[in-house]
């Protein structure tokens, strides 16, 4: 199937993204966030040096075959490869879906101290019939939830929780597939069952507000952590536990109408956010497919070893599409040392 045509359905979008064995390439860095990702290895962070960065990824061999669809930043939504040819149509051409970041990143919430709202809703409704003309198929949007000391506040996940299902019926509107995430971070010590706790109250609201502003469940995605301790919990939890709770998490919360999950890696370790991902995925009889959507966890091998040097483009690929290959794997439970050890 050709995934990409400007006829496409939002239905047939959503089932490419969803592809078996493969998951979604998030190159949706802000100009900050891959500024430092840049200078952490000694590379200049100019309009060229980004766009040498995502041409080497998009145009990595087979890198469709575990990749079904690629999220983009605006400045990479308008960009053309050294031959002249718009990064969104080198994706088409590879049999994957172009997306893009439409959120403004995020702000102080006003009465509401250390918690956030992601702001980008004014204009919205015309950025996205230009995006759609610039060929994106699907969107998202991403909110973030701090857990500390009495933190998140119900107030702070019903706002986000709104503004998130405003983008999506806007994305709808426009024909194009939110992917809605609502991210609860790592940071901090709580424990796994404080995260569990309070992912599943933040889910809960975000459908609630989803159903509430006539969202079709059907032709969105959701993008949603994993349930993990805290980085500076004390007490780590094995594979099979975070599995099982991320598990229930969402079988008590998420609509059966969703068709697929994509899970993000919350700044674990490129390794760690695959082998969590396996585990996770070796549950059966689940209602929804379940993939990923990873930025630095796919990212950062191939980013280390370019250093901005085109010399080492195809060892950067070989990078990206080893990371990608054991992903791919993961999504089908079948993940293993032996894949992980393989040659890229």
């Amino acid at each position: 199937m050709i995934k990409n045509p400007l006829n496409n359905s939002m239905e047939s979008i959503v089932a490419a993204l969803v592809t078996p064995g493969q998951g979604i390439l998030a190159a949706d860095e802000s100009l900050p966030t891959i500024g430092k990702r840049f200078t952490a290895h000694q590379i200049a962070s100019t309009e060229a040096s980004r766009q040498a960065y995502r041409e080497l990824l998009f145009t990595t061999p087979g890198l469709n075959e575990f990749i079904s669809g690629v999220i983009l930043f605006d400045e990479t939504m308008r960009q053309r490869t050294s031959s002249g040819t718009p990064l969104p149509e080198i994706l088409t051409r590879h049999g994957m879906v172009t997306g893009i970041k439409v959120d403004a990143g995020t702000v102080a919430l006003a009465g509401f101290p250390e918690e956030k709202i992601t702001q980008g809703l004014d204009g919205l409704r015309e950025r996205l019939v230009a995006y759609r003309t610039l060929g994106a198929r699907f969107t998202k949007w991403r909110a973030v939830l701090a857990i500390g000391d009495q933190l998140p506040t119900t107030g702070a996940i019903r706002a986000n929780a709104h503004t998130l299902a405003r983008f999506a019926a806007l994305s709808q509107e426009a024909g194009l597939v939110p992917i809605v995430e609502p991210e609860v971070l790592l940071d901090g010590n709580h424990t796994l069952a404080r995260c569990e706790e309070v992912l599943a109250e933040t889910l809960q609201t975000v459908f609630a507000a989803l159903l509430e502003q006539r969202v079709d469940l059907k032709t969105m995605l959701l993008k949603s952590s994993m349930v993990l301790p805290g980085k500076e919990c004390p007490r780590r939890e094995d594979l099979a536990t975070v599995a099982a709770a991320t598990i229930h998490c969402l079988r008590r919360t998420v609509p059966a109408a969703v068709p697929g999950i994509v899970f993000l890696s919350g700044g674990q370790s490129d390794v760690a956010a695959t082998e969590c991902l396996d585990a996770i995925c070796k549950t059966r009889d689940l209602q929804w497919n379940l993939s990923f959507s990873y930025g630095r966890a796919l990212q950062d091998a191939a980013l280390k070893t370019w250093q901005g040097l085109p010399a080492n483009v195809a060892k950067a690929q070989a990078a990206l599409l080893h990371r990608a290959r054991c992903n791919g794997l993961a999504v089908q439970g079948k993940y293993s040392i032996a894949a992980e050890s393989a040659a890229a």
